[in-house]
C-alpha cells in the first residue's frame, strides 16, 4: 500500500532553494531548463513545520554532528562535571566508529559525520552513561572502555531496523560507519520541477545609508540577487507498510506521522531568501492517493511537454488540466481500480473534469479521506 501526494504550488519571484553560485536550482527536463527545488530541501521543511510534530506528539529529531553536545545536556543536568560529561559524551562518539575532531570554533569535540538521533534515543544513551559512569571514567585514559562497548552494542541491538522518530521512520537513516544502524526511508520525495519553461532573472539593489548627507553621493551598498518565478509539481510517496515496520509496528503512530505528512507537505514552504521575498505561497492544487495495487505513479510527465501560459496569463490553471488529463489517460490504461483519490482544488473543479467526482471541500475533509482509507490497527 502506497500513499501518494501530487502538488502544483506557483511561487512569486523568490529563490528558495540556492546552488553553490547562489542562483535558484534549475534542470532540464523535456528538453527545456526547468526551476527546481531539490528533494532535501523539500523534506526538511516538511519534517521542521510545527505542524509535523503537533500532530504526530512526537518531537522531531535532530540530524547534526553535535551527537556530544546532545549528550552533554543531559549529564550535566543529572549533576557530573562539564569536563567530565565532555570527555564521555566524545569517548562513546568514538565507540560508535563514527569518529571526531575538535571544532574550530569552540574547541569542543564532534562527530566527523552527521547522525539523524531521536530525543528518546539520546535520552537512553544517557541514561546508560549515567548507569556506569565510575567504571567508564576509569577506564578512558585506557582508551578502550567496555562499559562503553556493550552500552554502544546494546544501543544498535535497540534501535536496529527501528526508527526512535517518526521523522527518521519516514526519511530513514544512513551512516555508512556503522551500517547496523541504518534505516530504508518509507518516504520517497521528487525534486520539485516546474511545469513550463523558466529563464533565470537578476534584481540589481541598492541600500541607502541613512546617516548620508546631502553632499555623500552613492548607495550604501549594493549587490546583485537571482531569482525566477514558476509553477512547480511536487511528488513524494509514502510505503505504508515500511513506515509501519520501521515504528515498531505501531499503525496509530504511523496513521498520525502519516497525516503529520499530509499535512506539513501542504503548508511547509521552503525558507531560502524569504526575507528578501516573502514568497509565501500555498498550493492551488493537491491530489493525494491511497493505492492497493502496488503502482505507483509520479505523474511529472504530464508537464514533459513544457505547459504554456493560457490565453488571459497564467500558468496554474493549464498545469492543472494537463495534469488531469495524464491521470485519466494513465487511468484507461494501467486501470485505477486500487486507487481512492483525492483532490483539493482551489481552481474551478471544472478545470479537472477526471478528479472532479474525487473533489474535497477543504483540507480537513481531504485528510480525513485518506486517512480513512489506511489500515486503522
Amino acid at each position: 500500500m502506497f500513499v501518494e501526494l501530487h502538488i502544483l504550488q506557483s511561487f512569486a519571484p523568490s529563490n528558495l532553494n540556492r546552488d553553490d553560485t547562489g542562483n535558484p536550482k534549475d534542470a532540464e527536463f523535456g528538453g527545456v531548463r526547468r526551476a527546481r527545488i531539490s528533494s532535501q530541501c523539500i523534506k526538511r521543511a516538511i519534517r521542521t513545520h510545527p505542524i509535523f510534530e503537533q500532530t504526530t506528539q512526537v518531537e522531531i529529531a535532530d540530524r547534526t554532528r553535535w551527537i556530544t553536545r546532545l549528550l552533554v545536556k543531559p549529564l550535566v543536568e543529572a549533576g557530573k562535571g562539564e569536563e567530565e560529561a565532555w570527555a564521555v559524551a566524545e569517548a562513546f562518539a568514538n565507540s560508535l566508529k563514527i569518529g571526531t575532531e575538535k571544532d574550530k570554533q569552540t574547541g569542543k569535540p564532534r562527530s566527523t559525520v552527521l547522525l539523524y538521533l531521536s530525543k528518546a534515543e539520546v535520552q537512553a544513551i544517557a541514561e546508560k552513561l549515567l548507569e556506569s559512569w565510575d567504571e567508564i571514567l576509569s577506564t578512558l585514559e585506557k582508551g578502550k572502555s567496555p562499559a562503553l562497548e556493550a552500552i554502544q552494542k546494546e544501543f544498535v541491538k535497540t534501535y536496529k531496523d527501528r526508527a526512535g522518530a517518526p521523522d527518521i521512520a519516514m526519511f530513514g537513516r544512513m551512516l555508512a560507519e556503522k551500517p547496523d544502524l541504518n534505516l530504508d526511508a518509507a518516504c520517497q520525495v521528487a525534486h520539485a520541477l516546474s511545469t513550463h519553461r523558466v529563464n533565470m532573472e537578476m534584481d540589481f539593489y541598492t541600500a541607502v545609508d541613512d546617516l548620508s548627507t546631502d553632499e555623500e553621493t552613492g548607495a550604501g551598498m549594493m549587490g546583485v540577487i537571482a531569482f525566477n518565478s514558476a509553477c512547480f509539481y511536487r511528488y513524494a510517496r509514502i510505503d505504508w507498510e515500511q513506515l509501519v515496520k520501521n515504528l515498531g509496528g505501531n499503525v496509530p503512530l504511523a496513521r498520525k506521522t502519516v497525516e503529520g505528512f499530509l499535512r506539513s507537505a501542504t503548508l511547509a514552504t521552503p525558507s531560502g531568501k524569504q526575507n528578501s521575498f516573502a514568497a509565501q505561497n500555498p498550493p492551488d492544487f493537491i491530489l493525494g492517493v491511497v493505492r492497493a495495487d502496488g503502482q505507483s505513479w509520479s505523474l511529472v510527465n504530464a508537464f514533459e511537454k513544457p505547459v504554456r501560459p493560457d490565453r488571459n496569463g497564467g500558468l496554474m490553471a493549464p498545469s492543472i488540466a494537463a495534469l488531469d488529463a495524464y491521470w485519466g489517460r494513465l487511468s484507461r490504461v494501467y486501470g485505477s481500480q486500487g486507487a481512492k483519490p483525492s483532490a483539493l482544488i482551489l481552481a474551478d473543479e471544472a478545470a479537472a473534469p477526471n478528479l472532479q467526482s474525487a473533489a474535497a471541500a477543504n483540507l480537513q475533509q481531504w485528510v480525513e479521506s485518506l486517512l480513512d482509507a489506511l489500515p486503522k490497527e
